[in-house]
């Protein structure tokens, strides 16, 4: 879950300014593999905005999926279709007998507001259409820090997770038969939050073309998945992420 100076080298082409501003980046993260994981997996990390010129830069929480405006306004109140994932859990990485998780792609819906120009409120509700196949979901506010001409945004702020009761006991419960062949109690967990935690990332733009990104958070487990004993002895109750990205901003089109 996730950059007005870069302008002018585009409109210096020509008489005509580009019709959007685009600005790509590719890097790497530091990631738990799934909801518990003890350890960090590494994954590519992609960064892409799209804005009319003379818009401010948008900003996205490092967390925060792909999505689709369709109602409301980019500065207002807003609307639209969402995709999150979910990287697999595979027994060898937890314990016997808990059980594979595929690896999980999550569209939903999303409604974000800006209560003022510096805070956004945003909310996703998912459904796994592989992988665990639960409902699953996100609350987040965000401050939005900005340099001059938009050649610095940052972005911070809490989140809590949560997820029905399939999500919990696909990643947190323990079936009698697991709890057999590890020496440890059944559990069955309920729905509800599974963790709250910080969200922070970070642009720069360094020159009119090239910039970099990073972001960084930490999650910790809560409620029955911070009590079940897979977390408690084969995984991590603080879950943390890290990562770092090169960017590249460039004009297309004409108007």
């Amino acid at each position: 879950m996730l950059i007005a100076a870069v302008a002018g080298p585009a409109a210096a082409q020509g008489q005509s300014s580009p019709a959007r501003i685009v600005t790509v980046g590719i890097g790497v993260q530091a990631v738990p593999g799934f909801p518990g994981d003890d350890g960090r997996r590494a994954a590519p990390l992609l960064f892409a905005r799209v804005r009319r010129p003379g818009e401010p830069m948008p900003a996205r929480s490092p967390d925060q999926g792909p999505s689709v405006r369709v109602l409301g306004r980019a500065d207002g109140l807003s609307i639209g279709p969402t995709l999150g994932f979910q990287g697999r859990r595979r027994e060898r990485d937890v314990a016997p007998e808990v059980g594979n998780v595929a690896f999980s792609i999550e569209p939903g819906v999303f409604v974000q507001g800006f209560v003022t120009p510096a805070l956004r409120l945003r909310a996703e509700l998912r459904h796994g259409v592989t992988g665990h196949r639960a409902l699953v979901g996100d609350l987040a506010a965000d401050y939005i820090v900005r340099g001059d001409a938009d050649r610095f945004v940052a972005t911070v702020g809490p989140r809590v997770r949560f997820g029905d009761g399939r999500f919990h006991r696909r990643y947190f419960g323990v079936s009698d038969a697991a709890a057999q062949a590890n020496g440890i109690d059944s559990f069955r967990p309920d729905g509800g939050l599974y963790a709250a935690g910080l969200a922070a990332g970070l642009f720069h733009q360094l020159t009119p073309r090239w910039g970099m990104y990073g972001q960084a958070g930490v999650d910790r487990l809560v409620d029955d998945a911070a009590e079940s004993p897979l977390a408690r002895q084969f995984g991590e109750r603080t879950q943390i992420n890290a990562g770092a990205a090169i960017t590249y901003t460039f004009g297309v089109g004409r108007r």
